[in-house]
């Protein structure tokens, strides 16, 4: 699925994906994507893009898709191998909120980095700025409070509160990126 009209097709797709088994995790989805549609004064054409993304960054939660049980990966996967998606969005999903501590800690990063290169920057940084300052019920948080959400949801000694901590400084920055391209945006009129 390319052009105008991702976000739809992403929308549907995920809902179908989450909403039935993990609720919860559609509502966060649906508050990424809507943070994401926040970023169109930045974004411009590429919002479309972003805001498909944010809709698919968790599809890999979904049971039906869960196998190696690192969903970006298996998100990744699933929209390479089964749906076709475009190329932007798999890189998407695969690399959303620094995923390659994760990956490492997961032994997964030779799969993740050989099967899906990186995404621009810019864009890479703009779904982790909308994923990591929304909570897991939809709601708008600010970076610390999502990164102690998630400590606290996991545990200390969880390996995804193991993999957050060496994701912090990544995260922090590019949640900082997003906002002062917000504020010089604004300030521009």
């Amino acid at each position: 699925m390319n052009g105008v009209g991702q976000a739809e097709w992403a929308r549907d797709l995920a809902q179908r994906l989450l909403e039935p088994t993990l609720p919860r995790r559609w509502a966060h989805t649906q508050g990424v994507a809507g943070r994401a549609a926040s970023l169109v004064p930045i974004l411009g054409e590429e919002a479309d893009t972003l805001v498909a993304a944010a809709y698919l960054h968790d599809i890999g939660y979904a049971p039906d898709l869960a196998d190696t049980g690192f969903h970006p990966l298996d998100g990744a996967r699933y929209l390479r191998d089964v749906v076709k998606a475009d190329d932007t969005l798999c890189r998407l999903v695969a690399h959303h909120s620094c995923a390659v501590n994760e990956a490492l800690n997961r032994n997964l990063y030779d799969a993740l980095t050989s099967e899906f290169d990186e995404e621009r920057p810019e864009l890479v940084e703009a779904l982790t700025y909308c994923d990591m300052t929304t909570g897991p019920d939809g709601q708008h948080l600010n970076v610390a409070d999502r990164l102690a959400e998630i400590h606290s949801r996991y545990g200390p000694d969880h390996l995804v509160s193991r993999s957050i901590t060496a994701s912090t400084p990544c995260i922090t920055a590019a949640v900082h990126s997003v906002e002062a391209a917000l504020l010089a945006r604004e300030a521009a009129g």
